[in-house]
């Protein structure tokens, strides 16, 4: 366990480019204005402690069921597929009638700890010291919880059709990270 300020830095560096929290900010929006309440603390420490989690057990956890992480990665890009539709059609798939509003289910699981970040963990695993990958997680997360927080606050600054415009066009993009991921991983499974 050796503690490296540059492993750090790359660690947040690519999960940061993974969770994409500011990316995730029109699906935030809608849901708010769909009624779902958020709370920045239950989103921020339970997507921090199932990563955690998958940090240290989620390849053997996965293997217990007889899930490979390649058909795990597959399962979540078809979540990110329905959430894309939502954003990008205006329409509501997911029915979010969960006690704790959107803060688990779509928030965070699978936006912040969903396939790309175990990915990424398990990846990151293998290069760097788990301490350091820690540390880069936790201020990710500290970022996650200030983006959930003042949510209202960007809203307002860019206005409603700015966000109608980020929401369309994040739609796209994350409709192309769930093709991405799908098809990455329906390679592996195939090959």
């Amino acid at each position: 366990m050796e503690f490296n300020v540059l492993e750090i830095v790359s660690a947040f560096i690519v999960l940061f480019a993974v969770i994409d929290i500011l990316g995730s900010i029109p699906i935030i929006v809608d849901l708010r204005n769909k009624g779902n309440k958020i709370k920045a603390t239950q989103a921020s420490v339970v997507s921090f402690s199932i990563l955690i989690v998958f940090l240290f057990v989620g390849k053997a956890l996965l293997g217990l069921f007889g899930v490979d992480i390649s058909s795990f990665a597959i399962a979540g890009s078809l979540v990110l597929f329905m959430l894309s539709i939502e954003m990008i059609l205006g329409v509501t798939i997911f029915k979010h009638d969960s006690p704790s509003g959107a803060s688990l289910v779509p928030i965070a699981f699978p936006l912040v700890a969903g396939a790309g970040s175990f990915t990424t963990l398990l990846a990151l695993r293998a290069e760097y010291a788990t301490i350091n990958i820690i540390i880069a997680l936790f201020l990710n997360i500290v970022f996650v919880y200030i983006v959930l927080k003042i949510t209202n606050r960007i809203e307002s600054l860019i206005g409603e059709s700015g966000i109608y415009v980020l929401k369309k066009f994040f739609g796209i993009i994350l409709l192309a990270m769930a093709i991405k991921l799908f098809s990455n991983n329906v390679a592996n499974i195939a090959g």
